[in-house]
């Protein structure tokens, strides 16, 4: 029997999730039309409107459908300390602690050289930029504790204290070989407070 060329289509896009090998795709698919074909029309208007909406805020990075996402533009945020992370799912868990309120640059990937990921690939140039704007003082680094994020973190630490910049650290409540996205959010609380400088 041969699969219709657009079910095989939608189980290839599925299939570029993470985490989504080939026989999940297929049982998204197969579920998808079987089961829930409603849910299946409000999932591709939903990624259609994001991927067509959604865009990188001019100083933080972040996702936002704003030319300046929200946090950037709130007014009670401290200005002085810029925390960086790797992706937005990170700088909502740190968001969810309640205990920065500071402002965010987010790499939006890590360096990994064995990938082919280096520095023009996660905006360092943007995150020089914004950390040299007269106004940051202190550059919080809040890599996940994973090889490449170490590898990030100390990078973007020579290269911002070459400038004379103040960089600290999270400290290591967070576990070894553990990313923020999967981390509870108190012991994201306890890294942020007891930060060091690097």
């Amino acid at each position: 029997m041969k699969t219709p060329s657009s079910l095989t289509q939608l189980t290839e896009s599925l299939r570029t999730l993470p985490g989504v090998g080939p026989k999940s795709a297929q049982r998204m698919a197969y579920h998808l039309l079987q089961h829930d074909r409603d849910g299946a029309l409000q999932l591709s208007r939903a990624l259609a409107q994001a991927a067509e909406t959604i865009r990188h805020c001019a100083l933080c990075n972040t996702f936002t459908e704003q030319v300046i996402c929200d946090t950037c533009q709130d007014g009670g945020r401290d200005t002085t300390i810029l925390c960086v992370v790797e992706t937005p799912s990170d700088q909502l868990m740190i968001e969810q602690t309640l205990t920065f309120k500071g402002l965010y640059f987010v790499l939006m990937g890590r360096l990994s050289p064995l990938d082919g990921v280096g520095p023009k690939d996660i905006h360092i140039e943007k995150l020089i930029t914004r950390a040299t704007d007269g106004v940051v003082a202190e550059i919080v680094l809040a890599t996940n504790f994973t090889n490449e994020g170490e590898a990030t973190a100390h990078y973007i630490s020579e290269t911002l204290k070459a400038r004379g910049l103040k960089v600290s650290r999270l400290a290591r409540g967070v576990p070894v070989g553990g990313e923020l996205e999967y981390v509870d959010a108190g012991t994201i609380a306890r890294a942020m407070l007891d930060r060091r400088a690097t």
